[in-house]
């Protein structure tokens, strides 16, 4: 398998639209304020909801990267324009990015 084209946190908006394919535990506990979430086990079934952006490619985020690297590889199988946050979630937070949370806890990545 390829490597997935790769896009890092700094080169996006702190608001940039994005795909975040984690679980609904580690979405609530922090996720950037802009993502879409959409597990990645329930992506074939819901690919009609994904976000239409002006800016391509779409960004697709999970904890570190190796499932939104599985969805940016079926994703483009799809035929559609996407790339992979290069480190994930814990490289958006340790870049500083705006993160936002479920509940009243302070946001974070698990």
């Amino acid at each position: 398998m390829t490597n997935p084209p790769q896009i890092r946190p700094a080169d996006l908006a702190d608001d940039a639209v994005l795909l975040d394919v984690r679980e609904q535990d580690e979405w609530d506990l922090g996720h950037a304020p802009g993502a879409v979430h959409i597990p990645l086990g329930d992506l074939p079934a819901r690919i009609a909801e994904l976000p239409v952006t002006d800016a391509a490619p779409l960004a697709v985020a999970c904890r570190v990267g190796g499932r939104s690297a599985q969805a940016v590889a079926w994703l483009s199988q799809q035929g559609l324009d996407v790339v992979n946050l290069d480190g994930g979630m814990m490289a958006w937070d340790a870049a500083g990015k705006q993160m936002v949370a479920q509940g009243t806890e302070a946001p974070r990545v698990k």
